[in-house]
């Protein structure tokens, strides 16, 4: 199966991170009366009802975000506090365990600033991060963390707290994912005696049951299917209980997804496929389709399908009394929808599913000796290696594909017999997955020959054809650098990779990640340079001429060093770079929407002044500058001029908070000397005149 105990492991027991809303959720007042205060039962109350309508998916990110941003400026660390311990939880259910690291490390930061060490905060906060490190297979640090808790709680929580409990289930789970099986058992054991002893009412436990579906996969890795059965069953009975008492909890999907594994070990394929789609619909419901739960839940679902049908076993919950647990997934649900369904989903998605359904079998079945030295992924041209693809992006260039990266030996060994036998594959399954939704997108003559943007491909060949370079430029090469176009690296460094067991295409294409700082200062400070002329000088020189059409050109000018300027001061290590001007703005966008982005409000004022800039410009359609009449207080040009004033102030103020100036000065181009003094390199290229 597909990485099952790390996806179940992510589920469950997460309520370590329900601390106690007294310890971490009051905020102080503010006694400011220039800042509104952090009020952080409203933020709970706010976030707890996202929850409850399923709407985590799209409105939490973004929620939390706000709430961080809100809790800073309102001086409230308690209620910053508040905020990254559930961002730490969110982000975990999500996968998105890089970003959590930050989270973690500025979590732990500031409950040292508060002075929080030796307190029941510390510990619960200990615990929230030890999780997440675990979660992100960070085990050394997860364990140290646990290790503080657990000292830590033992202090100041009262034996039977619950929290201490949390702590020995999640230790079972890192002793588990690190192959310490007798450790684990015994962990988890304690934890079940613990929770069993506190609680009011076992029969309806949701962390109870957490902790007897970790047993159950626990026991079923080491061969004991029989007492697996009985713990899956007890999880699933306490879920149903709790149902029906109105309690609602995404943890019933690990329940599912537990008694469907301990079915497929039995062989009873078609029950387990049945539990693995009740479970779909949960993950749906409440994280959403872009999330590893979702898609390894989705791929085991696939595979005990097809198990079943080799066995001819009907597909379906028997109606027992753990069965009904899956009353409480999606009440009236079609089941038929709950299967994976590629006309639904975005090329990535689908890349994915073609490479786990055809590509892999066929690697694993005709060069098992090579199917551990293949790195298979979609990275490169096309809108869906961005993640921006859509309905109209179907009309060409787009179906179910994926990439083969061989090194030099593996190509000139199996290359040409792989790239067969690739094409193969992919004229069957997209034969089988076409249909009226999802009909052959023809193939326009860029995405072909040379230029081709799926199938089998040296290492080397594949970065070569789309930078130039064989591998990344070495960091003592500045003028090569600055010959790769930021939307070049963008297209080298984009996209996923599906697997990579040797990792050297991994290692290639990070190494175009890591500009080296001398050139991103030196781009900086030439972006610097182009907002001053563009926006600055120019544009209200030519907006008094009344050149539209050079007032224009000023007005693009400005806003793709801007769009550039916010990828350089983020980081492309970190963010990646500014894709070509197609999807300049839905990149910026969704830079701009994530949390501790600098400078997020550049991308909504430059689109302001897009709105506003063929009034400006033109007036009336053919109608020059001279004739336009403005019906509003501040004519169309002077509130452009006001907000590229504001972003230019803006992009001081980071500059400032970067340590990369002294000066206040807001004309842009006087600031590059303060930038380029912390260029290292002599090398001529890097500095202005």
């Amino acid at each position: 199966m597909v990485d099952e105990e790390a996806l179940l492991a992510q589920f469950t027991a997460q309520f370590d991170q329900q601390t106690d809303d007294s310890d971490t959720t009051q905020a102080d007042s503010n006694d400011s009366d220039n800042i509104p205060a952090f009020d952080a039962d409203r933020f709970l109350q706010g976030l707890d009802a996202i929850f409850a309508r399923h709407a985590a998916a799209s409105e939490a990110a973004p929620y939390l975000e706000q709430a961080m941003s809100d809790a800073e400026n309102a001086e409230d660390d308690a209620g910053l506090l508040t905020v990254l311990n559930e961002t730490m939880g969110f982000y975990r259910s999500q996968g998105w365990h890089d970003k959590n690291q930050w989270i973690v490390q500025r979590t732990i930061e500031l409950a040292l600033r508060m002075g929080l060490e030796g307190s029941e905060t510390w510990a619960t906060t200990l615990i929230n991060c030890a999780t997440a490190m675990r979660a992100a297979k960070q085990y050394d640090q997860a364990e140290d963390l646990y290790t503080q808790a657990l000292h830590c709680a033992e202090q100041v929580f009262s034996p039977d707290d619950r929290r201490i409990a949390a702590l020995h289930n999640n230790l079972s789970m890192l002793y588990s994912e690190t192959d310490r099986t007798e450790q684990a058992e015994h962990e988890l054991r304690k934890a079940i005696d613990l929770l069993a002893s506190a609680s009011e009412n076992p029969s309806t436990d949701i962390d109870l049951a957490s902790s007897y579906t970790n047993l159950a996969l626990m026991l079923l890795a080491d061969g004991q299917i029989d007492q697996a059965d009985r713990y899956a069953r007890k999880a699933l009975a306490i879920h149903t209980a709790a149902c029906r008492q109105g309690k609602d909890s995404a943890h019933v999907a690990s329940a599912l997804a537990g008694m469907a594994q301990v079915r497929f070990a039995q062989q009873r394929f078609g029950e387990a496929a049945g539990y693995y789609r009740k479970a779909l619909a949960v993950i749906e419901k409440r994280y959403g389709r872009d999330t590893e739960y979702w898609r390894t839940t989705d791929g085991n679902l696939r595979q005990a399908l097809d198990s079943a049908a080799k066995n001819g076993q009907k597909v379906g919950i028997p109606a027992d009394i753990n069965g009904n647990a899956a009353d409480c997934t999606e009440p009236g649900s079609d089941s038929a929808t709950l299967l994976s369904d590629v006309n639904g989903m975005n090329g990535m998605e689908m890349a994915r599913r073609f490479w786990e359904q055809a590509g892999k079998p066929m690697l694993q079945s005709r060069y098992p000796d090579y199917a551990e030295r293949i790195a298979v992924g979609l990275v490169g041209y096309g809108s869906e290696c961005f993640g921006f693809d859509d309905a109209l992006s179907r009309d060409h260039d787009f179906g179910a594909r994926f990439c083969l990266w061989l090194t030099d030996e593996d190509y000139a060994a199996i290359g040409t017999a792989l790239q067969e036998d690739y094409e193969r594959i992919a004229h069957a399954w997209r034969s089988e997955h076409s249909s009226a939704d999802l009909p052959d997108s023809p193939a326009t003559p860029r995405a072909q020959g040379t230029m081709r943007r799926d199938g089998v491909f040296r290492i080397g060949d594949f970065f070569e054809t789309l930078t130039g370079y064989r591998e990344a430029p070495p960091q003592d090469a500045p003028h090569e650098w600055l010959a790769l176009d930021e939307s070049t690296l963008a297209t080298a460094t984009n996209g996923r990779i599906f697997a990579d067991a040797l990792g050297i295409f991994s290692k290639t294409r990070q190494g175009f990640t890591f500009m080296p700082e001398d050139v991103r200062l030196s781009l900086i400070s030439r972006r610097l340079g182009m907002l001053a002329q563009a926006g600055q000088y120019n544009l209200p020189r030519m907006l008094q001429r009344g050149d539209g059409a050079a007032a224009m050109t000023s007005i693009h000018e400005f806003t793709q060093a801007a769009i550039s300027l916010v990828f350089l001061i983020n980081n492309p290590v970190s963010v990646g770079y500014a894709p070509y001007y197609k999807w300049r703005f839905a990149a910026l966008r969704r830079l701009s929407r994530r949390m501790a982005t600098r400078l997020p409000g550049v991308c909504m004022q430059l689109e302001e002044i897009l709105h506003l800039a063929s009034a400006a410009c033109f007036g009336m359609p053919g109608t020059t500058a001279k004739h336009k009449a403005s019906t509003t207080a501040t004519p169309p040009a002077d509130r452009i001029n006001t907000i590229i004033e504001r972003i230019c102030a803006d992009i001081v103020g980071e500059l400032q908070r970067e340590g990369l100036t002294r000066s206040q000065e807001t004309f842009l181009e006087w600031q590059r000397p303060y930038v380029e003094e912390h260029i290292v390199s002599d090398a001529p290229c890097l500095h202005s005149l």
